[in-house]
Order: structure tokens, then sequence, then C-alpha cells
């Protein structure tokens, strides 16, 4: 198969096209590389006025005066050129509904020439779009990442690009999409349970995560338990770092003997990875149900990861509470007793570790993963 990947946002895209290669496959990535994450793309697409202060600048009082946006401009001016490089392909994924990040009109208009040049196409639910966005509005789970907002509108300005979602203007590329792709699925159960009967649903396929380039050791335990929090200052709301922080200052006043605490800022995907090689515990988000792709790498490096591991993710994968990943909740509390029953039971933390290493070989290995992808691809 010739597959065009497009759009890249926590090395999804990137560890299915080396399972992909590995069968054999040829694929294409097209994204800009996801700002300061820095992900390898085939074709970057990129916006030169966000990267340089002064068009920066320059951009904004274009959009304040005249209301015109000429960084989602010159995307789509960047992506027409790419597009009438490429040619045809079996098949086109999309990470997202808003794969391109230009202007709903001039997505749908680049979309349409694409989607010429292929035989079938699929959506990805991975990240924000309408149908979990619109979902989290109505409240029915526990929590979403858009508790904060729902429990305090102050931060309306702070949820600004995750309501668009939900507007008239995304609607129209949200419906496009509805009518044109082949086939859409959800990266994980988070984007599951959205679009349980959802019209042209595929399932759960889980992230792939490439097992041969992550290496596991061991952890050492001779010395302080190290605790690792790695915030990106985008999501960091959405994400729940605030219960982390705090119960990191309980615990390092509690502990000083016992812990040692490190916290990362904005850091590029390759710095990052290989930020928490010798933490034991990595802390990474609150708001979730199944891992997201960061929890992932951290799981198949050992580490003891507190993360989305609601009931719904215990019984889709048979699996046991605190066996192989920790439940974090939006309660500091409850954190702090969570953190403190590792860090005074090191033996716990070992079995953990292994158990959370099996689990990504087991169930997220990038070759199985896909062979799964194409698997369901062909079904359409």
């Amino acid at each position: 198969m010739k597959i065009l990947l497009l759009g890249e946002y926590s090395r999804l895209h990137n560890s299915l096209k080396e399972g992909l290669e590995a069968l054999n496959h040829e694929v294409v990535i097209i994204g800009s590389g996801d700002g300061f994450k820095s992900f390898p793309v085939d074709y970057k697409v990129y916006s030169v006025f966000r990267e340089k202060k002064a068009l920066l600048f320059l951009s904004k009082a274009i959009l304040k005066v005249f209301r015109i946006n000429i960084i989602k401009i010159e995307l789509a001016i960047k992506y027409y050129l790419v597009f009438n490089k490429l040619k045809q392909f079996d098949v086109v994924q999309l990470i997202n509904e808003a794969s391109l990040k230009t202007t709903a009109r001039l997505e749908i208009a680049l979309l349409k020439k694409l989607f010429k040049k292929t035989k079938k196409v699929v959506l990805l639910s991975c990240g924000e779009d309408y149908y979990n966005i619109s979902y989290a509005l109505k409240n029915k789970e526990n929590y979403s990442l858009l508790t904060p907002y729902l429990n305090d509108n102050t931060l309306a300005k702070d949820y600004a690009f995750t309501l668009e979602y939900v507007t008239e203007r995304h609607k129209k590329l949200h419906t496009f999409l509805a009518r044109n792709y082949d086939g859409i699925i959800a990266s994980d159960l988070d984007y599951h349970l959205p679009l349980i009967n959802t019209p042209k649903y595929l399932g759960v396929i889980a992230n792939p995560i490439n097992t041969d380039i992550i290496n596991y050791t061991p952890l050492d335990l001779d010395q302080k338990i190290k605790i690792f929090l790695g915030i990106n200052t985008e999501n960091s709301i959405k994400k729940g770092v605030l219960f982390f922080e705090k119960a990191l200052k309980i615990i390092a006043s509690k502990y000083p003997d016992l812990v040692e605490i490190t916290i990362t800022k904005n850091l590029p995907y390759n710095t990052y990875i290989n930020s928490y090689n010798q933490a034991h515990i990595i802390l990474d988000q609150v708001y979730g149900y199944d891992q997201g792709y960061n929890a992932l790498e951290a799981m198949a490096k050992g580490k003891v990861v507190f993360t989305g591991a609601e009931q719904q993710w215990l019984k889709y994968y048979n699996v046991k509470e605190d066996t192989i990943a920790i439940n974090a909740l939006p309660d500091v509390d409850y954190l702090v007793k969570k953190i403190e029953w590792l860090i005074t039971n090191p033996n716990i933390i070992k079995t953990i570790s292994v158990n959370a290493n099996a689990f990504i070989t087991t169930h997220h290995n990038y070759k199985n993963i896909a062979a799964q992808y194409v698997k369901t691809w062909n079904t359409l």
C-alpha cells in the first residue's frame, strides 16, 4: 500500500509509519512537527510568521486591524504547494478534524484537492474534535479535559482553541469530513466513548509504540525515589497539572529524604523522551480514562505512571487496578496518598514497572498495531 499520514501530534503517526514500513508499505507524513515538540515529518509545513517574533507581532496586528489571519493563509498556501507534488495514495489518514490548522473554508478546499488523490480517507479521533468536545460539554462522565472550564467559566480564554471545535465555523468542516471519510478510528478509550453509535465508526485501535527503540531498564531503588513531571504549558490546565504540583509540594515537604522531584516545561520531544530516564514515577495527566502517548512511552520504559486508568480501561483490557498504571484523579489528597503508598513500598514500584513494560509490549507493539490499521483499511 501507498499511505499518506496527514498531521502529527504525539508521535502516533511516526510510530505507525515505522510499523507500516516494517510490513513493507510505503508511507509519507505531512505536518508541522507540532511546534516545540519537533516531530519528524517527510514534508514539513509550518508558519514563518508564527516562529519569528517580529512576524508574529505583525500577523497579530493584521488580524486585529483587518481580521485577516496571515498565519492560516500562509499554511494554506504551503499545503497547496505540497499537495500539488503528491501522486496517488491507497489511503489518506488524517490525525484530526483540523489536521491542517488553517481556516475551515480553506481546509475544505485543500482536502477536496487531496481526496482526489486517494481511494480511501480515514479520520482519527486523536486529540480534540467535534465529537469529543461536544460530548464533554454534556458532562456525562465524572470528568473530562473540559472539567476545569465547566467548573470555572473564567477559563474560557484558556479553552478558546478547544471550544472552536463546536462553533458553527468548525461544524462546516466537521460535516464535510463526515460526508467524505470512509471511516473514523479512535486512538484510545477517551475518544471511543463519544463515538459509540456514530456512523462509519470503525472502533478503537490502540496507540502504536515502537518498542524496538525504547529501552526498558529495571529500576534502581537503592537511593531516593525519583518523581518526574513534564509540563506542556499550552495544555497544563486540561491535563490537571495543578493537582500534581500541589501534591508534589506536600510530598517534598513530608519526605525530603526519600524523594527527588524534577519538573520540566515545554521540552522538544527528543529531549523530553530522555529527560525522565532516571525517574521511577511519572506524573502524566489527571483528566483521562486511558493513557495518552507520553504515558505509554514512559510505561514502555518501565516507569510507574499516574495517568488515565479508569474502570472502563480496566474492563477493556481485563486488568486489575494499580498493577500497570496508577489512575490519577483531580484530588490532591488522593494523589498524595497514592504517591506515599509507592515511595514507602518500593517493591510495588518494581512490580508495576515490570507489568507496565509487558503491557505495552503486548497491547501497543507498533508492528502489531500497524497490522491492525491495514486490516481495518482493507475492510473499507
